[in-house]
């Protein structure tokens, strides 16, 4: 049987305290490849302490940081952090620096070639809703605050980090704008190979991004595990009570079509109005959707699509079907 590769980061017993004040206790955790987890908790909990450990930004008290299985303390920091994408709320781009010259920082500084780091620019800022023809030589302060955002994650990426470490990368942005870059952020291909660590105060973001999550209090893990188990198998009463005020809004977002509806009612649906799509597929109201489409996405695209005169399946019926698997999670977690 073949051995799973070792962790991409691996974190033990970690420590930092300011005089009196522990900041970060006796924090573990080993994340794989291609892994997101998320830092989340309650202002003064200490993630992004946690975060800026990684990359030596702060220096731990006790414990270790490997990455690929080396001591980051072995590296020289600057070393280390050129190797690892790092995106902050204020962005912190060059004012004097063109969008394309902010971009191109790392790489330069890493001796790449410039026809290269010309054409990878242009690859970002396109894949990032930034045109080049239109943004590549405008400056800092000609963008919106959401397009500032989008240079700050290009010049992470420029590099092709295998590690992109981001501190509340949304959280300078208006409600629309943040929803809007963090589906971007999901979708975007060039992420989706990356081990991403990211430090969030916002609970719909973590549910939306995190493959786990990490929930810190005091500076403490309180429970580490994906964020459906966080919501449903809860450690202890803290890790309850953190997510009790959006507790019906996170189910939507957590459970899929394939946790509500039956394998059956998947397979009744593959009729000649059906075929051709995957075969984990249901249509409700005219809509054919996924097996994996959450609950939450589903009901956006039927309260906002056009009525169909022979609906499948109706909100009221999806809402039912929803209930009852609520029912099932909360049984299975009492057994």
């Amino acid at each position: 049987m073949p051995t799973a590769p070792p962790p991409v980061i691996r974190v033990s017993h970690l420590g930092k305290r300011y005089g009196a004040h522990a900041v970060v206790q006796d924090v573990s955790f080993a994340l794989a490849a291609g892994e997101t987890l998320v830092l989340l908790g309650p202002s003064g909990c200490g993630k992004t302490t946690l975060l800026k450990m990684l990359n030596r930004l702060v220096e731990p008290d006790s414990g270790t940081v490997e990455i690929n299985n080396g001591n980051v303390l072995a590296q020289r920091p600057e070393t280390l952090r050129r190797g690892i994408g790092y995106v902050i709320q204020q962005v912190g781009l060059l004012p004097h620096y063109t969008v394309a010259e902010n971009v191109a920082v790392v790489p330069r500084l890493l001796g790449h070639a410039p026809a290269a780091i010309r054409a990878r620019t242009a690859a970002l800022l396109t894949r990032l809703h930034l045109p080049p023809e239109r943004y590549a030589g405008q400056y800092p302060h000609q963008l919106s605050g959401g397009q500032q955002q989008r240079v700050g994650l290009a010049r992470a990426l420029a590099a092709d980090p295998p590690i992109v470490l981001l501190d509340e990368p949304f959280g300078a942005l208006d409600p629309l704008t943040r929803a809007s870059i963090r589906r971007e952020f999901r979708e975007l291909d060039e992420l989706r190979r990356k081990t991403v660590v990211l430090v969030t105060h916002d609970v719909t973001e973590a549910f939306e991004l995190a493959d786990r999550i990490l929930l810190l209090d005091a500076g403490r893990v309180q429970q580490l595990g994906t964020p459906r188990e966080l919501l449903f198998r809860p450690a202890n009463d803290f890790v309850r009570r953190f997510f009790a005020a959006e507790r019906l809004a996170l189910q939507l977002r957590t459970l899929t079509l394939g946790d509500v509806f039956s394998v059956e009612k998947f397979a009744a649906e593959q009729d000649k109005e059906t075929a051709g799509a995957p075969a984990a597929s249901v249509a409700l109201g005219s809509t054919v959707f996924n097996a994996q489409t959450t609950v939450h996405e589903a009901l956006e695209s039927l309260t906002g699509a056009e009525p169909s005169p022979s609906p499948r399946c109706t909100v009221a019926e999806l809402m039912a079907a929803f209930g009852a698997a609520l029912q099932r999670e909360e049984d299975a977690w009492k057994r």
